[in-house]
C-alpha cells in the first residue's frame, strides 16, 4: 500500500507558505528519493503529475513534488492558479530556493513525514519539467547532494528571447502579461524578473552552468513534436554536456501526452515512456 503525506514550508526569505508531498511505501526500506519540479504555468498536481508519483513510488521511490511558492496557488486554496500577484512577483532565484528548501527539509531528520529509514539520500535525484527542467539543472550545478537528475522537455536558457522593444516597453510599465491558454488568464510578469536574472546572472546562466558546474549524470528527454520548448533545446544541453543521456521520444509534445485535468487512471503512453526511462536511468546510478 502506497502512502501519501503533505507538508508545509514557509519560504525562509519571502515568508510565503508553499506545499510540497511525498508518496511511497512504507516498507521500513531505505529507497532512492526524487523530488520532481513542475514548470510555468504548472503546478504539482497538474494532470497527471499525481500519476507519476505513483508510478515512481510502486518502482521503489520516495517520490517528492512541490508547488513552488509563487506559482500562483495558495494553500488550502482552490487547487489551480488563483494568486496573481503572487505570480507576478515570482523569480527564479525564489524558484531555486524554493527547491534548496525542499532538499534542505528532505535532508534534516524529522522536517517531513518521512521516518529516516524509508529514505536512502545517498541515492536523492532531481527531476524538472520545461521551466523546471531548467531549474533542476541550476539546483544541481550548486549542490553536491543531487546524486544524478534527469530533465524533461527542458529549457535551455532563462532568459526569454523577446525583442528589445518587449523589454523596453516592461520596463516602461513594470508588467508583462501573457496568456494562459488553459484558463484564459492574463498572468501579469513584474519587471523584478529581469532584474533578479540581471543581478544573479552567474547563478542562472544555464549554459554556464551546464558547462562548468554541472558534474551528476544527466539524462534528458524530449519530445520530437514539442510546440512550446523546441527539441533544439534538448540538442543544446546535450552539446553542452556531451556525455549526457539524449532521449527523443517521436510523435511526443511538450506535455508528454498529458492535459489537466487528466481523467483517466492510466497515465499517457508517452509519460509512461518517459518514467520508465527515468526510473531506470536512476535506477542505474549507484
Amino acid at each position: 500500500m502506497l502512502t501519501h503525506q503533505s507538508f508545509l514550508l514557509t519560504g525562509a526569505a519571502h515568508r510565503r507558505p508553499f506545499e510540497a508531498d511525498v508518496t511511497y511505501q512504507a516498507d521500513g526500506r531505505a529507497k532512492p528519493v526524487l523530488l520532481f519540479v513542475h514548470g510555468f504555468k504548472g503546478f504539482k498536481d497538474w494532470g497527471h503529475f499525481p500519476l507519476l508519483a505513483t508510478f515512481f513510488a510502486e518502482r521503489g521511490f520516495v517520490f517528492a513534488k512541490l508547488n513552488l511558492s509563487h506559482n500562483g496557488l495558495v494553500v488550502g486554496g482552490t487547487g489551480d492558479l488563483e494568486d496573481l500577484e503572487a505570480f507576478g512577483r515570482n523569480n527564479f532565484s525564489i524558484e531555486l530556493d524554493d527547491i534548496g528548501q525542499v532538499i534542505d527539509a528532505l535532508f534534516a531528520p524529522g522536517a517531513t513525514p518521512v521516518p529516516a529509514t524509508e529514505m536512502d539520500l545517498n541515492r536523492f535525484f532531481l527531476a524538472g519539467h520545461s521551466r523546471g527542467g531548467g531549474l533542476v539543472l541550476l539546483k544541481a550545478a550548486e549542490d553536491p547532494r543531487v546524486r544524478a537528475l534527469a530533465t524533461w522537455a527542458a529549457i535551455a536558457e532563462v532568459h526569454p528571447q523577446w525583442p528589445q522593444a518587449v523589454f523596453d516597453e516592461w520596463a516602461r510599465t513594470g508588467v508583462l502579461h501573457v496568456p494562459n491558454t488553459r484558463t484564459g488568464q492574463e498572468l501579469p510578469l513584474h519587471y523584478q524578473l529581469v532584474e533578479d536574472y540581471q543581478a544573479n546572472r552567474s547563478r542562472l546562466d544555464i549554459a554556464h552552468n551546464v558547462r562548468r558546474r554541472l558534474r551528476q549524470p544527466l539524462l534528458i528527454i524530449h519530445g520530437d513534436e514539442d510546440e512550446t520548448v523546441s527539441v533544439a533545446a534538448a540538442h543544446a544541453l546535450q552539446q553542452l554536456r556531451p556525455d549526457a543521456e539524449l532521449l527523443l521520444l517521436a510523435g511526443t509534445t511538450h506535455m508528454f501526452g498529458g492535459a489537466h485535468p487528466w481523467p483517466h487512471p492510466e497515465l499517457p503512453a508517452p509519460a509512461r515512456q518517459l518514467a520508465e526511462a527515468t526510473a531506470t536511468f536512476f535506477e542505474r546510478q549507484a
